[in-house]
């Protein structure tokens, strides 16, 4: 168990390090992790969750039958640069439309997304075009070419009966039950991953895993068999960052060791090398959770990194600082 100072390092004259870097999840999680990560490298990838069927995303999926382009979207927010240009263009597709009208709660971003995927016809080639748009530092990925539906298998749906074990399928209705939520699987079971992205796996130096909703963000990827196989085989050192707090709905009642015992139960094979966590919220857990980390083969690393005052929000710049560490003495 280590403990790093939260200062950025393992940089060169404060210019981010070539090192190769992909990073797996969705939503705000992973939107965490690459306003972190593109600080400490600038070869970043993200491989994102296509499996969204709510809201914007939703709604643009169900009318052109296209990939949710939601958290795509999130995560190229997350990797415009701190100019003015970055900032801008980042609040640009951030922006939702207000009002009772057709395009009421889009998502500028959304709409560009679709809208490049319709005069391209290629979803990578589009997401490669908005990310020049942005000047984002890095690359967004979809883990599957498909869009995907979630199934969890979850326990006390109905409180008359709270060891009833029920299906429930959907992003929304998986991340909102008031259930507990044993297990998760894909719908198609053998969805294709992106091509790119598993190469990008195999090619990485670091992969990184959360944070993120454990369930609908981060496992998902581990169900994706060609995308799995890929994060089992790579020679790139693997990292998980753990979430601040249990997620209401998806991990109440979560303790840190619990989440890392789901991963190990997803995807037995998965080695692991570090587990970073923030030493305030496992304070009480920590030695339960080292021991849960030596069980996947990694070293737990403890840092300050929440944004102060606010314990379940990560700060960019101190989760850059840890992962600047833990890279440069790897």
């Amino acid at each position: 168990m280590s403990n790093p100072a939260g200062e950025l390092r393992g940089t060169a004259r404060g210019r981010p390090a070539r090192r190769r870097v992909v990073a797996l999840g969705g939503g705000h999680g992973l939107f965490a992790s690459l306003s972190a990560l593109r600080r400490v490298t600038r070869d970043l990838t993200a491989i994102v969750t296509v499996a969204d069927d709510g809201g914007s995303s939703g709604r643009l999926r169900r009318e052109y039958g296209v990939l949710p382009p939601g958290d795509l979207r999130m995560a190229l927010a997350a990797l415009c640069g701190d100019d003015s240009w970055g900032t801008t263009w980042s609040r640009v597709v951030q922006h939702r439309f207000a009002g009772p009208g057709e395009l009421g709660g889009h998502a500028v971003g959304n709409l560009l997304i679709v809208a490049l995927w319709e005069l391209l016809g290629d979803t990578v080639e589009g997401l490669d075009w908005v990310a020049r748009l942005l000047g984002a530092h890095g690359r967004v990925l979809p883990m599957t070419s498909v869009p995907l539906e979630l199934a969890a298998e979850v326990e006390g749906v109905d409180p008359k009966f709270p060891f009833q074990v029920s299906t429930i399928r959907g992003q929304v209705a998986c991340a909102t039950t008031m259930g507990r939520v044993r297990s998760m699987s894909l719908v198609p079971a053998d969805p294709p991953a992106c091509p790119e992205a598993v190469q990008g796996v195999a090619e990485a130096d670091w992969v990184v895993l959360g944070p993120g909703s454990w369930f609908t963000s981060v496992l998902p990827h581990l169900l994706v068999p060609e995308l799995a196989r890929a994060l089992i085989a790579t020679p790139a050192r693997r990292l998980v960052t753990l979430n601040l707090a249990p997620q209401p709905g998806e991990t109440e009642g979560f303790s840190p060791r619990a989440h890392l015992e789901v991963l190990a139960s997803h995807a037995p094979d998965l080695a692991v090398d570090v587990v970073l966590a923030d030493q305030a919220a496992v304070r009480e857990t920590a030695g339960e959770l080292d021991e849960a980390a030596d069980a996947l083969g990694a070293r737990l690393v403890l840092a300050d990194l929440a944004v102060a005052g606010r314990p379940d929000r990560h700060d960019p710049l101190l989760l850059a600082g840890a992962l600047a560490q833990i890279f440069e003495g790897e």
